[in-house]
């Protein structure tokens, strides 16, 4: 089985269940890492849903060359929706801040972002991992670009404050 993703899409919507299966497992890590930051504890669980909706809705990518960018959003979708439904309270107080390098900067990154709501965790995934610009995170969340800015804005700015106290 060809590991062409573009070829696993076609043979996947043609009804071959094994290029399904590869689909799926090819897209575990890309989806995770979107999911995870997003939503946080509930990660996996945003991993799995997204995967999911990928499988139910693959017949409708009419594009298989833009499954990196459907898949995307799929997964922010899921993992927003996933961090909403869980009610968190606020992660503990950081106690003091990590060196760079240190394997508790990981987690205490975690627990800043544990912080913010789960639409700005989306806006800072989409803008600084993911790289997109603001017109692109704008179509993908569905709402205006002076939206994205702003909210861009407020959760670095709110990232930066948790970060420090």
């Amino acid at each position: 089985m060809s590991d062409d993703p573009v070829g696993l899409v076609r043979a996947a919507q043609a009804g071959d269940t094994i290029a399904m299966n590869s689909l799926l497992d090819h897209l575990v890590p890309y989806t995770s890492r979107i999911c995870a930051p997003i939503a946080l504890h509930s990660g996996a669980d945003a991993t799995q849903e997204a995967l999911v909706a990928v499988f139910r809705a693959l017949h409708t990518l009419r594009e298989p060359q833009a499954l990196y960018g459907w898949v995307r959003s799929i997964a922010v979708r899921e993992a927003v929706r996933i961090a909403r439904r869980d009610s968190r309270s606020t992660p503990a107080e950081l106690t003091e801040l990590p060196a760079p390098g240190d394997p508790q900067l990981a987690a205490d990154i975690r627990d800043v972002l544990g912080r913010l709501s789960p639409e700005h965790r989306a806006i800072l995934v989409l803008r600084d991992v993911e790289g997109l610009d603001e017109k692109a995170a704008a179509d993908l969340l569905g709402v205006p670009e002076g939206t994205v800015k702003s909210r861009l804005h407020r959760a670095r700015d709110s990232f930066r404050k948790a970060w420090t106290s």
